[in-house]
């Protein structure tokens, strides 16, 4: 799994973040001023517009402080039930149908049949779930316009900020109530789905069969039966304790125990298709052929999240981690890492490069004896370092070494990587080496994932709810599919404005997109012009970049407001086998509970300019 950016602890995340949102809601509180001002002004004069703008200021802040529970539980009821006659829980049969019939085409087989199968069931869920709630918020409000139904709830006692709320969250209800459906369903599609069993023959122990022998000490090995097309190979020691191989992402334990004076064989469940793994990461950093402090190389790959160094030379890549104690990690330390290879020469693609591991104190500079091992393309190993290291007699120093009086100063610890082989280059990121924490629940990690979906679900349905509370269900349907669009993919629309607005001066940056704004980009295809081409100097081209450029800021503004529902989805930490941090899903709370305020504070003040609110 790609990590590309740290996951800051909460509070220090909620610091920097606290300066953005106050920030962004003071310019939105300014604008809706300004706006509802200007429309005031042109029915009322300036004057009068002063009044009435400000008069509908207190007003809500006035009606925020009493708020009735009992009010907007009434209209949440109302609006489940409404979900309920308009047949919301279609999507849940559309994702029981999906899933009787996902079985035919999701292959068990395949490299990682975990992956695969959690990856779908997010996915399927994810897509159901936002089209409901974006269907059932949009239309509601305008449809109780339409046929007058919203005179019913105005001539009572009840405020516009109940109304908005209520709504919200009525709909929200429905949602939950899917999500919970269609997650216990898909906990168990999964479960069931990767739940597989091998066998061991006994009668295989016969005395020369090639798939099966028992030497003198013992030890057995041999291969299990097939099962959902793949097979393993296993190995039994002499106490009658064994594991297989790993195959499709998975191995099973091996047992041995005697029955009526032949051996038996049990083979366990699966074991690694369904984790939650909680890595420790290190800081990163390089150092150069010479050996000094430096940059990794470029290998001519685009994507620049990973850096290489040379084989054959002191290049090498160092991990610095903290929290290193005899405590946490009394039988070593499970150090779990991920090296890509980039080879200059073919030569034998099944065998793997070499490399090596040395553990060094960062305080004095002692260095462990190297610990070799061999990096092969997307394999991940995993390497327990020993807490006692092995020295030659011949030093005037001890035979055994401890790994924590020696190599470790103050909780801190440096793992050098070296690639051994000349003319071989080994490729890491901070995130392909970690120390390896006892393992979290996978039910509650997969429940994880289904509240990045849940929160999108919110979202979606505040901002239905919002848009309907001024715009016609069309419109409103629209305006909220456009939120959704851009809020999926707001990184790449925040770095394209920022290519466009800051032209040559970002160009070095990582993330410069080439092409320009629309308009260039459309005369480039016309004309079929590569997009790192210049353009030709003259009136048009810059009027058309100065157009451009007025489009990117407004889209850049927008996009600045619309929230990134893409870092709401936890889907790859699920499907990847890693714990979901607790910093990350309480950010992602955090986040929602604010939108939530800001577009339940713009509706209310929508349904105020409402004819009928008024």
């Amino acid at each position: 799994m790609v990590v590309e950016h740290q996951i800051l602890p909460y509070f220090e995340w909620l610091a920097q973040a606290a300066v953005h949102f106050i920030a962004g809601i003071f310019v939105l509180a300014a604008l809706s001023l300004l706006v509802g001002y200007l429309i005031s002004t042109i029915s009322h004069g300036p004057t009068e517009a002063v009044y009435r703008t400000a008069r509908v200021v207190f007003t809500g802040v006035a009606e925020l402080f009493s708020l009735s529970g009992r009010r907007i539980y009434a209209i949440a009821r109302l609006s489940f039930q409404e979900s309920l006659r308009r047949r919301g829980l279609i999507a849940f049969v559309i994702f029981i149908l999906i899933l009787l019939f996902a079985g035919w085409f999701l292959d068990p087989a395949s490299d990682n049949p975990g992956r695969l199968y959690i990856s779908f069931v997010l996915t399927a869920t994810n897509f159901l779930v936002l089209v409901l709630a974006l269907f059932v918020s949009t239309f509601s409000l305008p449809n109780d316009f339409k046929n007058r139904t919203i005179y019913t709830i105005i001539t009572k006692p009840v405020c516009c900020w109940e109304i908005v709320l209520g709504r919200i969250i009525g709909f929200g209800m429905i949602g939950t109530l899917l999500l919970i459906g269609m997650g216990f369903c898909s906990y168990v599609f999964v479960i069931r789905g990767l739940q597989h069993a091998h066998d061991i023959d006994p009668s295989q122990v016969d005395v020369g069969n090639q798939d099966f022998n028992e030497d003198r000490n013992n030890i057995s090995s041999g291969k299990t039966s097939p099962s959902q097309r793949h097979r393993h190979a296993f190995t039994v020691d002499s106490e009658g304790h064994g594991t297989t191989d790993s195959k499709n992402g998975h191995r099973h334990a091996v047992s041995r125990h005697k029955n009526g004076g032949q051996s038996q064989y049990d083979v366990g469940n699966p074991e690694g298709l369904l984790l939650a793994r909680v890595p420790r990461y290190g800081k990163l950093r390089f150092l150069d052929k010479t050996g000094r402090p430096g940059s990794p190389i470029s290998v001519g790959k685009e994507w620049t999240y990973r850096g290489y160094f040379a084989g054959g030379t002191l290049a090498a890549a160092i991990w610095q981690f903290e929290g290193v104690t005899r405590e946490r990690y009394p039988q070593g330390l499970p150090l779990e890492m991920q090296v890509r290879v980039f080879r200059t020469y073919v030569g034998d693609v099944e065998r793997g490069i070499a490399g090596t591991m040395i553990v060094r104190n960062p305080n004095t500079g002692s260095e462990s004896t190297p610990i070799p091992f061999i990096a092969n393309e997307f394999e991940p190993r995993r390497i327990t370092i020993p807490v006692k290291f092995s020295v030659d007699e011949s030093k005037e120093r001890a035979a055994e070494i401890d790994l924590f009086e020696e190599y470790v100063a103050d909780g801190q610890l440096d793992i050098i990587i070296r690639c051994d082989e000349r003319a071989q280059y080994f490729g890491v990121a901070q995130a392909d080496a970690y120390l390896r924490e006892p393992d979290g629940s996978f039910a509650w990690n997969f429940a994880k994932g289904y509240l990045g979906i849940w929160l999108q679900m919110l979202l979606v349905t505040s901002f239905g709810v919002m848009f309907s509370t001024l715009l016609s269900g069309a419109v409103s349907l629209i305006a909220n599919i456009g939120t959704i669009v851009l809020g999926f993919f707001v990184k790449f629309v925040v770095n394209l404005a920022g290519s466009v607005i800051y032209g040559q001066e970002a160009i070095q940056r990582e993330d410069y997109v080439y092409g320009g704004g629309p308009l260039e980009a459309f005369y480039r295809i016309v004309t079929q012009m590569n997009v790192t081409s210049p353009l030709e100097e003259s009136f048009a081209t810059s009027l058309m970049q100065w157009a451009d450029m007025g489009m990117m800021y407004i889209l850049w503004a927008v996009a600045y407001l619309v929230p990134d529902y893409s870092s709401f989805s936890n889907a790859d930490y699920v499907a990847y086998s890693y714990n979901v941090p607790a910093d990350l899903w309480v950010q992602q709370c955090s986040v929602t509970v604010i939108y939530i305020f800001v577009i339940t504070c713009l509706g209310y003040f929508f349904l105020r300019t409402r004819e009928i609110a008024a």
